[in-house]
């Protein structure tokens, strides 16, 4: 069965929810990956070295400067399926495109903004037809999206943190603690980084080399782009879930995050 990434712009956002919060009830995993323009403020030190609240700090200093580029959303039942949305040989998986990064005014790493250029991102094509993340938001509050699933991410940190800013409009927490409480109250009770999972199972490395350790193919897209990402972290996910033996090391990393609680 092939799958589909489907690309969301501010012009068939509302569609999109609709057939999301139509099939929420087949699938209780949820993965989610984020593209955005690098990071502007470096640890003095290595990142590694860093403890779990300076971890902290030096993400939300980044992401409070920063606005977010691409959202990708998976959705899995725990055998692997993904929605069809009623089509005969086709899956789907969603990649949101924002339009609140403009590089013209915004801050940004050079690097990492080319890189992604080079990845393919428009980001002109951004700027004209991208969602307002205002919008978004309202849209994933309303769906229920956020509750009663497990939600997935690899070395999600960053990504948790634009989520929570586009939920919540605001600067982040000042303290690890509170951002916690907003992430379980936005995620619900289960929520994976498979970064450390991984890395419990000598599995080490980034997603793309964890993935091939395992025999996991991208199945859609490219790298970097957050809708192809977010299918091969579940995809991952899902091959750990099924093997009798990672299945309850798995258990015991809910809301285990790399850079921040292990």
């Amino acid at each position: 069965m092939g799958v589909v990434v489907r690309r969301v712009w501010q012009s068939n956002m509302e569609a999109e929810f609709r057939l999301i919060e139509g099939c929420l009830k087949q699938f209780q995993f949820a993965s989610m990956d984020t593209e955005f323009p690098g990071t502007i403020f470096k640890p003095e030190g290595s990142v590694s070295s860093l403890s779990a609240a300076h971890h902290y700090a030096l993400m939300k200093e980044n992401v409070d400067a920063l606005n977010i580029i691409q959202l990708g959303l998976t959705l899995s039942d725990a055998h692997g399926n993904l929605p069809t949305l009623g089509a005969p040989a086709t899956c789907f998986v969603w990649e949101f495109n924002f339009r609140d990064f403009d590089s013209d005014y915004d801050r940004y790493n050079p690097d990492s903004v080319a890189f992604l250029r080079d990845q393919g991102i428009d980001f002109a094509k951004h700027k004209r037809r991208g969602i307002n993340s205002r919008f978004f938001a309202a849209h994933f509050l309303k769906s229920g999206l956020g509750t009663g699933r497990a939600w997935v991410t690899f070395h999600g940190l960053y990504d948790f943190g634009f989520l929570i800013k586009i939920l919540t409009r605001e600067a982040l927490p000042n303290y690890l603690e509170e951002f916690m409480v907003l992430l379980r109250h936005f995620l619900g009770i289960q929520v994976y980084d498979l970064k450390p999972i991984s890395r419990s199972l000598a599995l080490h490395g980034g997603l793309d080399a964890v993935a091939r350790s395992l025999s996991v193919r991208r199945a859609a897209g490219k790298s970097h782009h957050a809708g192809s990402d977010i299918l091969l972290t579940m995809q991952v996910f899902i091959r750990l879930l099924l093997n009798n033996h990672s299945c309850y090391a798995i258990q015991q990393f809910n809301y285990k995050l790399y850079g921040l609680t292990c």
